[in-house]
């Protein structure tokens, strides 16, 4: 088998890819029906509803635990690894979205200082989102791993 067919049949690639874009593509529709417009924008934007990057982990995990056992060092590694990803979405990438917004508003309201364009807002995710991305990592890892 060529290396293109084993990676393409490795589980671990192929099921964590497919619960990100399922997550990405959710996060279109969301968007769509919330502001009643197609925003493909999305596909590719950081933050929203659910967590993309939550998903791809959580179905690694999952993958992982599934195959090489709940008890295997592969699974304690992508485990801790998913905890870290999910507190950077719900922590520090959110945080430094908020101050994004401080800053926009800041910036935007004196006429003296003008950036060529604002800085990015939706960059991290609220737990709600995290958790959804979570529960849609699981079910894809669990399921098709």
């Amino acid at each position: 088998m060529s290396i293109i067919g084993q990676i393409l049949s490795n589980k671990a690639i192929v099921v964590p890819f497919t619960a990100w874009i399922v997550a990405q593509l959710l996060k279109v529709a969301i968007v769509s029906f919330q502001d009643r417009k197609l925003d493909f924008t999305r596909l590719v934007g950081s933050g929203g509803m659910p967590s993309a990057h939550t998903a791809f982990i959580i179905a690694l995990a999952a993958v992982t635990g599934k195959n090489n056992g709940w008890d295997s060092a592969e699974f304690a590694i992508t485990a801790v690894f998913s905890a870290i990803v999910m507190y950077d979405a719900a922590g520090v990438r959110r945080a430094a979205g908020k101050q994004a917004e401080v800053l926009n508003k800041l910036l935007y309201s004196n006429g003296h200082i003008k950036l060529e364009e604002k800085l990015k807002e939706l960059i991290g995710h609220t737990p709600f989102e995290v958790i959804i991305g979570a529960v849609l990592g699981a079910l894809f890892g669990y399921i098709f791993g």
